[in-house]
């Protein structure tokens, strides 16, 4: 008769026999799968040797950075990376879409400067299979991702900061609005939120909302027609940095440095931030051009392992806002490389 601790030791001897006999088939037939390696062997041929174009509106301190972050992280991972400068010609970045399209990249990346310029290429680019992400300005024609700012919300924030200003009885209540182009989605939705937070309070009085295209002269030609008709002007809200440098300029020379807040919608730019600290801006709102361009990698990566078709799906990446009062915040401009 077989003994109890005899019949466990047996047990015991068996199951360490069938773990060793499993071990030898297993080496036998290859070593069983890592799912952590198959997961990155996934990774690497939903991506690696894909094709990705970049349509911005020109290269200019924003889009380079944007160029710079897409550039680095595509490259590590493989992906041929293609851009395509139109210099802020519109007829020039149509025509670069165009003929990008019929190149048949696997994700099309666009800046639109208007609602409409691009609509009817980037439905065609959808039909035909290529999936499409655009940047910070949407076009009417939404596609696979849009990658930006939430515009409408800094809109209102820098709203709520000229009213915290200038209103209540604050100040005449006077504001000017510098808008960026007329019929660029970027400016219009950021303009319109800020237009009716400011309805909210009666003794504000809007005495100027002009489009300045993005150019610094205009908005110091503007700027100074403005205070002419108003010196005693509260404040200025502004959608973009780089254009705002003319009007802070004008206010400087009407020796109102200081006295006429100057509210700013920025990318995060070297000299938006350099502005602040010299006292041109009072604060900008930016949302740190850097970090976005690493969002639009993101986006990109999620669509090339997406066995989806084109036009499968409308994700968006909202870009984290951040206020520049100073040198404390410089955290939030990005640098400039040297090279």
């Amino acid at each position: 008769m077989i003994s109890r601790s005899n019949c466990t030791k047996a047990v015991r001897a068996g199951v360490a026999a069938l773990a060793i006999a499993g071990f030898g088939l297993a080496t036998a037939g290859g070593a069983a799968a890592d799912p952590r390696t198959d997961l990155f062997a996934k990774f690497e041929t939903a991506v690696k040797g894909k094709k990705i174009a970049w349509v911005p509106v020109w290269l200019g301190v924003l889009e380079s950075e944007w160029t710079r972050v897409m550039k680095s992280n595509f490259e590590d991972h493989g992906i041929e990376f293609t851009v395509r400068d139109p210099n802020f010609k519109s007829d020039v970045q149509l025509q670069a879409v165009s003929t990008l399209i019929n190149e048949k990249p696997d994700i099309l990346i666009v800046q639109n400067p208007t609602t409409t310029l691009l609509a009817r290429e980037l439905k065609r680019a959808v039909d035909s299979g290529i999936k499409v992400i655009q940047v910070n300005m949407a076009s009417n024609q939404l596609t696979d991702a849009y990658v930006g700012a939430d515009v409408p919300r800094m809109g209102r924030a820098l709203a709520q900061e000229a009213l915290a200003a200038c209103g209540g009885g604050k100040g005449s209540g006077k504001i000017a609005i510098l808008q960026g182009e007329a019929t660029a989605a970027y400016s219009l939705d950021m303009t319109k939120a800020a237009t009716e937070v400011l309805g909210t309070d009666s003794s504000i009085s809007i005495v100027s909302s002009q489009p300045v295209n993005w150019d610094a002269n205009k908005a110091s030609e503007i700027t100074t027609n403005v205070l002419q008709q108003h010196p005693d002007l509260c404040a200025i809200l502004s959608v973009w940095g780089p254009q705002t440098a003319g009007a802070a300029q004008a206010v400087k020379n009407a020796g109102k440095q200081g006295a006429i807040k100057i509210f700013v919608a920025s990318d995060g730019q070297p000299a938006d931030c350099d502005m602040v600290d010299q006292g041109l801006y009072t604060k900008i709102l930016s949302y740190t051009a850097n970090l976005q361009g690493e969002q639009i990698v993101t986006a990109a990566l999620a669509l090339l392992q997406d066995d989806r078709p084109a036009g499968s799906t409308q994700y968006a990446f909202y870009t984290t806002n951040y206020w520049v009062n100073g040198p404390q915040d410089r955290r939030f401009c990005f640098s400039v490389p040297k090279d």
